[in-house]
């Protein structure tokens, strides 16, 4: 039992150290290499965004690491790290407007993006609950509180595996539209791509090694 859940473990500490490990090493090569255009991140996501209709999103600089870029339904608004806002590279662009192409999918109601909106109250509380739910269903023999504890890590699960299809597809329209403007050219556009499929590696990742650890967990629980 024991030697199980540490290889599961192992297994997810390996794909998480390999995938990240691979984004950057995808993103640093593309970062070096500046969009034939001379457009900034943050110039060709507002680009994205005018063209889409939506120029009253806003776009904030919000500093901070590379790739801590995010698109906030909230406000409605971009908030992008220094290297994507001022930034002229591939990368940059592939990242900026990636965040653009969740604008787009909150603008256009894409269904995985507004059910992942649905989830987010659970899964914000089941994600702080669920492991101290099930180890006092544990410590107090308790089946109940052990199935409640799986059930609610099972909607964070769920979360995650809805996450795959909303950032797959706003990478495929930040990718469309990367290789729709001119200037941009065929390698600089499939650049933006590879950094973008690493990037989305990390959300696969994530919701393999959450799997696992259901599984495993419903497995304990039928013993």
């Amino acid at each position: 039992m024991h030697i199980s859940y540490f290889s599961l473990i192992v297994i997810s500490l390996l794909l998480g150290l390999g995938t990240q490990a691979y984004i950057r090493m995808t993103y640093n090569r593309w970062s070096k290499v500046p969009l034939g255009n001379g457009m900034s991140g943050r110039q060709m996501s507002r680009q994205m965004l005018d063209e889409a209709g939506l120029q009253d999103v806003p776009i904030q600089n919000k500093g901070g690491a590379d790739l801590s870029d995010y698109y906030d339904p909230r406000s409605n608004a971009l908030y992008l790290s220094g290297g994507s806002d001022s930034g002229a590279s591939v990368a940059s662009a592939a990242v900026a407007c990636h965040e653009a192409g969740h604008a787009v999918q909150h603008a256009r109601g894409y269904m995985p993006a507004r059910l992942r909106m649905t989830l987010v109250p659970i899964v914000n509380f089941g994600e702080q609950a669920w492991m101290i739910v099930l180890l006092l269903g544990i410590v107090m023999n308790v089946t109940g509180l052990i199935n409640l504890g799986i059930f609610l890590f099972a909607f964070v699960v769920l979360f995650e595996i809805v996450t795959l299809p909303v950032e797959f597809d706003a990478s495929r329209r930040a990718t469309a539209y990367i290789k729709s403007v001119p200037g941009v050219s065929a390698t600089e556009a499939a650049g933006a791509r590879q950094a973008l499929v690493a990037a989305a590696l990390t959300y696969v990742a994530a919701a393999l090694s959450s799997i696992l650890q259901l599984l495993y967990l419903l497995g304990q629980r039928r013993d």
